[in-house]
């Protein structure tokens, strides 16, 4: 199998997708990073957890939607050309 232009964009789909699903409650509580873990005071800049905290809650919002389409449109080329 070839490293190719399609297969880096299939991987970073695959990663898309397993940020999408990451739930709050059940898996990023048990590991230190659910949302009253990342509370700073004011003016102080946000630490590299809580950005990526913000980053996870963002693709979970903003990309929901998106990645169905995404989703799709990969199933059927593979269906299509294997």
């Amino acid at each position: 199998m070839a490293f190719t232009l399609y297969s880096l964009l299939q991987a970073v789909l695959l990663i898309v997708n397993a940020v999408a699903v990451l739930h709050e409650e059940r898996f990023l509580r048990h590991v230190g990073w659910g949302s009253d873990q990342g509370i700073g005071g004011f003016g102080e800049e946000p630490g590299i957890k809580a950005q990526l905290m913000n980053l996870i809650r963002s693709v979970r919002t903003v990309m929901r939607v998106p990645l169905i389409a995404v989703n799709s449109i990969a199933i059927v080329l593979l269906l299509l050309f294997g």
